[in-house]
C-alpha cells in the first residue's frame, strides 16, 4: 500500500489548535474527537490547507500564520450600524453579544455586537479571527483518497 500525502483527493483526520498571539486557545480538537475534511472543501482557508499539503499519517507540525494566509485583515465596509430600535430584543443585547443576520441573498450572517450607544447598534461582520496572527498546531491522524458523493452512493445491494 501506497503511503498518502496531504493533498487534492484526499480526505484528512486531524487535530488541530487555533491560538492567538497571546496564547488563548480559540479552538482545539486535542482533549476531544478529531476533525475531518477533504482538501478543498472549503471547510479550512485555503492558507491553512497549504501548510498541511505533504504532511503524512503520525506527522505533527506547527505553524504561525499571518492574518493574509488566515481569516483576513478587518474590512471597515463590514461594520454597520443599526437603529437600536430595529431591534426586537433590545433589552437583551450585550456588547460581545454574537448575533445572526440574514443577508441579502437570505443566508445567515454572524454580526458581533461592538457597541451600544446613542440609540444605535454597531455590529461587525468581520470573521472574529481577521486580523489575527495565528498559531496553528496540527497533527495528521489519517491520510486517504476522497470519496466523492457519487461513488459513494453508487453501490447498490
Amino acid at each position: 500500500m501506497t503511503e498518502m500525502f496531504v493533498g487534492a483527493g484526499t480526505l484528512i483526520t486531524l487535530h488541530f489548535e487555533l491560538r492567538l498571539e497571546s496564547g488563548e486557545i480559540v479552538d482545539s480538537t486535542f482533549s476531544g474527537k478529531p476533525g475531518e475534511f477533504e482538501y478543498g472543501d472549503g471547510a479550512l482557508p485555503a492558507g491553512f490547507e497549504e501548510l498541511l499539503r505533504g504532511m503524512r499519517a503520525g506527522e505533527r507540525k506547527s505553524f504561525s500564520v499571518l492574518p493574509e494566509k488566515g481569516f483576513g485583515m478587518p474590512n471597515p465596509n463590514n461594520v454597520q450600524e443599526f437603529p437600536l430600535d430595529s431591534f426586537p430584543d433590545k433589552e437583551s443585547l450585550e456588547v460581545g453579544m454574537v448575533m445572526s443576520f440574514a443577508d441579502a441573498a437570505k443566508a445567515e450572517l454572524p454580526g458581533v455586537i461592538k457597541q451600544i450607544e446613542s440609540g444605535m447598534v454597531t455590529v461587525d461582520f468581520n470573521h472574529p479571527l481577521a486580523g489575527h496572527t495565528l498559531d496553528f498546531d496540527v497533527e495528521v491522524l489519517a491520510v486517504k483518497e476522497a470519496q466523492s458523493g457519487e461513488q459513494e452512493g453508487s453501490h447498490e445491494n
